[in-house]
């Protein structure tokens, strides 16, 4: 484990050169064609179905769910599936993990495969890995449980995973698993990455917004977007600054067809490019404020008072927890 991690420390600036790759040449396109959302569950097989159980409900407190089989399998599909002709039939288990995949067990009767966990190296190796807020916490109540682990954690020193501490450890029947947790965050999320990783602290923090969100009037939510408008009106820093605090949350997303911008900081920057192009330019409707639920729709101009109509668009907003959380900018062209 000591080797592993000094090796980790050393090729950190690889690693991360590679998932930045990785990342980048990810093709979401085909996602979308495959009507794929995510990760619904993890399967593994397990030698005993009453101790896995009691492991992740008792040790890790997970919740078994739904209960299959024993189901008997033709000679067909033991041969589909790369299984030996005499193994019997399957009991599977469904148990919910928290916020995050379902874990998926498999118990075969008579199991005349392979009883051998796979090796670290061994092609097809696989584990899972179980975030916590407080990994020192963890490690104790579950090293209380009679749990081994495989070292101690260890704390990323550099590259893409800046910040992350993991550890591994393994079941009672051998299966290797982990504890990994960045209440930080990552050393990557700091290079505002096109793409965020998910995280079960994130989910549970999303449900927590939403669960505390205010629902907003289509009054209130007018009233925003006229705030938005004196936003972008505004030529004094500090107003600005205050305005966007009331009115954008703070990771606020602005998509225009040309950038995407997030945050404060960034749409502020945009505005003032804006005004230092045109400072006598000035944005006002062209109609009323359209709202549907938490969504507004705001068409504009943008032009002196000589030309008010210069630049005309429309913004499309999203709203949560009453704040804008999304703005879609349309410019219109003109010939």
């Amino acid at each position: 484990m000591s080797n592993l991690k000094k090796q980790i420390k050393a090729n950190a600036t690889v690693v991360a050169s590679a998932l930045l790759l990785s990342t980048a040449v990810s093709n979401t396109s085909a996602q979308e064609r495959t009507g794929i959302l995510g990760i619904d569950h993890v399967g593994i097989n397990v030698p005993n179905m009453k101790q896995a159980v009691n492991f992740f409900t008792d040790v890790l407190g997970f919740s078994a769910v739904t209960t299959l089989g024993p189901i008997p399998l033709d000679d067909a599909w033991k041969k589909n599936n790369h299984m030996n002709a005499k193994t019997g039939p399957v009991t599977i288990k469904m148990l919910k993990a928290g916020t995050g995949a379902n874990i998926e067990l498999f118990e075969y009767q008579d199991n005349k495969g392979s009883a051998q966990q796979p090796a670290g190296d061994d092609i097809g190796a696989s584990h899972i890995a179980f975030y916590t807020n407080d990994i020192s916490k963890s490690v104790a109540y579950l090293k209380s449980k009679g749990v081994q682990f495989l070292g101690e954690p260890f704390l990323m020193p550099s590259g893409d995973t800046e910040g992350e501490t993991w550890v591994y450890f393994v079941t009672p029947w051998g299966s290797k698993m982990e504890l990994v947790s960045y209440p930080n965050g990552k050393g990557y999320e700091k290079k505002n990455p096109t793409t965020i990783l998910w995280s079960p602290k994130d989910a549970v923090k999303n449900e927590t917004e939403k669960s505390d969100s205010k629902t907003l009037s289509e009054a209130e939510i007018k009233s925003l977007v006229e705030g938005h408008l004196a936003i972008w009106n505004e030529r004094d820093l500090k107003k600005r600054e205050a305005l966007m605090a009331k009115i954008y949350a703070d990771d606020i997303e602005m998509v225009d067809s040309h950038f995407i911008a997030v945050g404060h900081k960034e749409i502020n920057g945009f505005v003032d490019g804006l005004q230092q192009k045109s400072p006598n330019s000035k944005f006002s409707h062209i109609k009323a404020i359209d709202v549907n639920h938490n969504i507004a729709r705001l068409y504009w101009q943008n032009g002196t008072p000589e030309k008010p109509d210069a630049v005309t668009g429309m913004d499309l907003f999203v709203f949560e927890n009453g704040k804008a959380v999304k703005l879609y900018v349309f410019v219109d062209n003109k010939n």
